[in-house]
Formats: C-alpha cells, structure tokens, sequence
C-alpha cells in the first residue's frame, strides 16, 4: 500500500495497513538536520516513510513587497514584520514578528475599505502548481497544500495581524462593523486564491490545511457566540470550496479549542490538527469517543514537554498511546501537536519515528 492509499482510506475512517505519517519541523529543525546530519529534511521524511508532502503552492509575482529598513519586511497585507531571534539549547529559531498593524488607528469601515494594500488572488502565479502536485505524486505520496505561515487560508490570524491581536477581539464586542468589514475583505482574497490554487491542481491536491489559533491553554480565544457571528462564514465557505475540489480540509489550530469542535463538524471539517496535549479538553481519547465518528485527527505528541525534554520512554509511550486511543479503527494521522522545534534534539525525533513505524501497525 502506498502512502497516498494508506492517508486517504485513513481519513477515510478505514483501517489502512498502518497509521499514515506527518513530520512537520522548523527551520531551525531543518538547519539542525542539514549541520549534523547533511542531510536535507525531505531526505529524512524519505529515510522513515513519511506519507504527506506539502506543495509550495502558487508564486508571488504582486507589487515588490520591498522591506521598509534594515531588518523589517512588509508581507501581502501591508503589515509590518521584523525578524526576531532565539537561540536554544538545540540551535537558532527566527521568527517574523508584527512591529505595526496598519489597521490599527481606523475609527470606521469606511477606513478599512479605503486601505490601500489589500491583496488579489491576481499577485500570484498558479501555472506549477500542477507540476509540483506530480513530482510528489511520482513519489506516490500524499499531497497537501498548507502555504506558509505569513499567507495561510484563514481569517482570524491576518485580522490579527493588520488590526492588532487585542484590538480585533475588543472589534467583535465594541466594533462589530469594523470587524466585520476587516474579516470580508479577508474571506474574500482567500476563497478566490484557493478556489484558483485546487483549479490549478486539477483534483490532485489530497488535503487543503487552512489554519487559524481559535484556542489557549485553558479555553477559546474567542467566544461561541462571536465566532458565529464573525468567522463562520468563511470557515463553512473554506470547507465548501475545498469539497467541491474532492480534496479532503484539515484545519490547524493550537489551544483548548474542544468547544467548537461540534462546530468545526457541522460546516465541513475532515481533519482536525493539532491535537494539542498539553491544553485544557484536548486528551486523544476523549477526542476520540466524541468525535471519531465524524472527525478525523492528526497530531498530538507534545513539542513543549514530550519532544524537547522527554525521555526514549517518555516518547515512545506517547506514541503507543495515540495509536491504541485516537489511532484506533483509522482516523488518524500520526505528527507533533505543531512543528519540531530546534531545542529537540535529532534523536528523539528518530525515536519518535521509529515508534511510529512500531505502534502504528493495524
């Protein structure tokens, strides 16, 4: 059974041959691969059988995104972003984070109608996309298209970006016409480049991953009651455009989120990513009894205790556990709760991959 085969039936909610496999990890990661290995990080999902490949996706070819002054860039929204640094114990992580919201002063809609960098599917070339879909598929991989993390399908994280994290929140009480404008503007860019990267891939797109944070540790981000008002329309129309592509929709969000989960359900979720131990209500095997039936998962082994400072037992009985919890009777596909940071260091993400291969075998 080949890779694609065994994702898609798992998905499914079918027992394939084993639990199918994702590996995501940063670049810092990656870096650490490429220093003390040689060895490229698609090399390495190669060496232990990952199933999933992600697509590049279309080509940015809009207006020069030029950066404003040493150290800052600007993204497709007109945000302002500035490089940040960590060093860990494993290695260096860089992070872009916003320096400006250029939302972050408008008093009206009108304000946010007038301003002048919102972006058009037209900025980007679609024309390989088809191609990179088939390189993968030469490979017989799973294919799924993810973007990167400045341009992701959502709604919530570039609100947050271009109006700032607290004050879209404080918009959804006091502000409902400001916010409401702002997340329009946003739905809209996105349904049309996604409706234009799964035409351009002409069916061979497996999974779509649309991403948007919907929870902390303990609880929602948002209310119920304001995600319905706000964001479930263009979460129902992100699900519709990516079923009618036949393409199956993984949606990632960090955080407790086990409350809009009946949600999530009800307009159109396939895959449910990450499943987050560490948060409040996301345990694999409650997951799994109230919604294995409706919902496929992927995800659930820690990158804040497990990965980075776990033990070999530590790491391969998470793994042992997701298999026999929300790993049973399909519907699953085993990865991290989020990308691998580089404070893991490469041999627990062997041991992890190993344990994969061990306890994934129905």
């Amino acid at each position: 059974m080949d890779s694609r085969e065994r994702t898609l039936l798992s998905v499914n909610h079918q027992s394939p041959d084993r639990i199918p496999i994702d590996f995501w990890a940063s670049k810092g990661f990656a870096g650490k691969l490429e220093r003390e290995l040689a060895m490229p990080l698609e090399v390495f999902k190669d060496k232990y059988d990952v199933d999933l490949r992600y697509i590049i996706g279309p080509e940015y070819i809009g207006p020069v995104l030029a950066p404003e002054k040493a150290g800052q860039s600007v993204d497709i929204w007109g945000v302002t972003r500035v490089i940040c640094e960590v060093e860990t114990v494993g290695g260096k992580e860089s992070y872009q984070e916003v320096s400006q919201s250029p939302l972050g002063d408008a008093l009206t809609p009108d304000d946010i109608l007038a301003y002048n960098h919102w972006p058009s599917a037209d900025w980007f070339d679609y024309s390989a996309i088809e191609k990179q879909c088939d390189e993968i598929l030469s490979k017989k991989r799973a294919i799924a298209f993810m973007g990167d993390r400045l341009n992701r399908v959502a709604q919530l994280k570039p609100a947050m970006y271009l109006r700032g994290v607290e004050q879209i929140l404080v918009d959804t009480l006091l502000n409902p016409d400001i916010a409401k404008t702002i997340f329009a503007k946003i739905r809209g860019f996105y349904c049309e480049y996604l409706t234009r990267v799964l035409e351009a891939a002409n069916g061979k797109i497996d999974i779509v991953v649309t991403g948007d944070d919907f929870g902390m540790q303990k609880d929602l981000l948002i209310s119920l009651e304001a995600w319905d008002a706000f964001l479930k329309d263009g979460f129902t129309e992100y699900m519709e455009i990516i079923k009618q592509s036949g393409a199956k929709s993984m949606h990632h969000t960090c955080g407790s989120v086990v409350k809009l989960i009946p949600r999530m359900i009800a307009y159109g979720l396939d895959i449910l990513q990450s499943i987050q131990p560490d948060a409040e209500g996301m345990e694999a095997a409650l997951l799994k009894e109230r919604f294995g039936r409706q919902l496929a998962f992927q995800g659930g082994v820690s990158i804040q205790q497990t990965m980075p400072f776990g033990t070999v037992e530590d790491i391969r009985g998470a793994v042992k556990h997701l298999a026999e919890t929300i790993g049973k009777d399909g519907g699953y596909i085993f990865c991290t709760a989020h990308n691998i940071q580089a404070d893991t260091s490469i041999e627990n993400a062997e041991v992890l991959l190993d344990a994969y291969h061990e306890y994934g075998i129905y």
